[in-house]
């Protein structure tokens, strides 16, 4: 099967049979909405918090539904039969990342600018969370795509998964959070402190995209040995 082929199919699969994207955008909504509620009226104080609570917000999000990445193609035979083509298990994780990213991530990097307007951010700052999860999102699926693997074969992985994962995000949200941030200031200090979280988060996610399906797909193959 050809990788755009796959692509075209997993996207496809996810739009209509899981409901993922609605799942993560309400969630990602009602998280957001909650914390307003939490903190009471104090706005500038939701200003200065609101790029912290919109990627953790992003991050729990994004965990919803990775259990099932490799968990359903594996329980149909579906995992087997893609490994029996001839590509290599290692790009299939890939499109099968970047198919994930594409149908349940990418709507919440559209939500999040809509959701500041709840946090009372200005639109440097909108425009700062979207540019920064548009580039640091991706990571975040590649991470989880390796907890995925090594729990694909527990029957309770789903529990298991955000365990593995969650600490290996730190540093993503750290950076990401550092820029948006600074993205959202004005002056020549600010677009100097932006520069370098972001260039860092660009590098997270190139790591990631690289070093993960390597480990996601030994992680495969160890469940089957």
């Amino acid at each position: 099967m050809a990788l755009w082929t796959l692509y075209r199919f997993e996207t496809r699969l996810a739009m209509t049979s899981g409901g993922g994207m609605l799942t993560g955008v309400i969630f990602f909504l009602s998280l957001v909405t909650m914390i307003p509620f939490a903190i009471g009226p104090d706005l500038p104080l939701l200003a200065k918090i609101g790029p912290a609570i919109l990627w953790i917000g992003a991050l729990l999000s994004t965990l919803l539904g990775l259990d099932r990445l490799f968990k359903i193609d594996q329980e149909d035979g579906t995992l087997d039969a893609l490994r029996l083509s001839h590509q290599s298990l290692e790009m299939i994780v890939f499109v099968k990342c970047i198919a994930h990213w594409t149908v349940s991530v990418l709507p919440l990097v559209v939500a999040a600018p809509l959701f500041g307007l709840l946090l009372n951010m200005e639109v440097a700052g909108m425009a700062s969370i979207a540019g920064t999860l548009l580039v640091g999102t991706p990571a975040l699926t590649f991470l989880g795509a390796i907890g995925a693997g090594l729990t694909v074969g527990l029957r309770r992985g789903g529990l298991l998964l955000p365990i593995l994962i969650l600490p290996l995000t730190i540093p993503v949200v750290i950076f990401g959070v550092a820029a948006s941030v600074a993205g959202s200031q004005i002056g020549i200090d600010a677009a100097v402190n932006f520069k370098t979280p972001f260039l860092f988060l660009c590098a997270m996610t190139l790591f990631s995209a690289v070093l993960s399906p390597i480990a996601s797909a030994w992680a495969i193959r160890l469940n089957d040995s």
